[in-house]
């Protein structure tokens, strides 16, 4: 089974490329947490989604670490890719968003697979549940989300992304939206959109980013990516979301997207301040023995 990893993010509220920076006590990075539970779980290969200006450096990171642990493969998020001759604005800086960065991996994956962010932390629970869904259930019309509780996933210091996820009785998704802005204030949540503040129940399901697919995706993306283009590709900060893709997915009729929750704490990084706090859950969770102190430098066991 194939995890993807999506790490071309430029990280521009960070600072700096959060996707390699260290988080745990032997310099561990997000990522390698998410790949340890991965192979844990019974994930058999990682393909990394990055920009080549750092490919190199993150090759240096990553390969001496997972060196026959896992297999890996990379793909690159170019601002070019996959638009088929799109002219792309002077003043447009960076790729177009998450589900364009999963369509770049179209002709390295073929099986069914798993797709994470590099800067959040989802938990073992997640893992195993992606693994169950990918070996039993996944399909070409049936695809899946693990989805977390919203007011686990929020930042102290700032707005964030969070996919809005509306579920029916049978616990498939009956649509997700991207809200771009989304925060606390005054213990209540609310979303900005178009200068307005709007309410979010603290009981929604917030996507953030694991998904679960089969192949039949990309060329549904691909085609949705050139319609895109041509109603948002003028504008230099627009990006085509993954749940975009999924809305579309089950609005058209194509199939459902299961809903599928986890247990877990989520927690990651948007801004500098989020560092800190992300430190100190991962040494909590070594603490409670989830983690060996150095991930890769103890064999990996078949169980926690």
């Amino acid at each position: 089974m194939n995890l993807l990893v999506l790490a071309a993010g430029m990280a521009s509220r960070y600072g700096s490329l959060k996707q390699i920076d260290k988080f745990g006590p032997s310099g561990e990075s997000i990522i390698d947490f998410s790949i340890y539970d991965a192979i844990q779980a019974g994930f058999t290969k990682v393909v990394f989604v990055i920009r080549k200006e750092f490919a190199q450096e993150f090759k240096d990171i990553f390969e001496p670490r997972l060196n026959e642990k896992i297999e890996t493969d990379y793909v690159y998020q170019e601002i070019d890719s996959y638009t088929e001759g799109f002219p792309i604005p002077e003043d447009r800086i960076k790729p177009w968003g998450t589900a364009h960065a999963v369509l770049c991996a179209k002709n390295i994956i073929q099986e069914p697979f798993a797709v994470i962010n590099a800067d959040d932390f989802y938990g073992r629970d997640a893992f195993e549940k992606a693994c169950q869904f990918l070996t039993r259930e996944a399909g070409s019309k049936l695809w899946a989300n693990i989805c977390y509780q919203l007011p686990n996933t929020l930042s102290e210091y700032g707005s964030v992304s969070r996919g809005i996820c509306q579920t029916d009785e049978n616990n498939y998704i009956s649509s997700i939206v991207e809200r771009t802005k989304v925060f606390k204030k005054d213990q209540n949540i609310f979303f900005e959109e178009n200068g307005a503040l709007h309410e979010l129940a603290a009981t929604s399901k917030a996507s953030m980013n694991f998904w679960c697919f089969t192949p039949d995706i990309f060329n549904f993306s691909q085609e949705l990516f050139q319609q895109y283009l041509q109603e948002n590709g003028h504008l230099p900060k627009s990006e085509f979301f993954i749940p975009l893709v999924g809305d579309e997915f089950i609005q058209q009729g194509k199939g459902n997207i299961k809903a599928i929750t986890t247990s877990e704490q989520w927690f990651g990084v948007t801004y500098k301040e989020d560092k800190p706090i992300v430190q100190a859950c991962i040494n909590r969770l070594i603490a409670d023995k989830i983690y060996p102190i150095n991930l890769w430098n103890r064999q990996l066991q078949t169980q926690y």
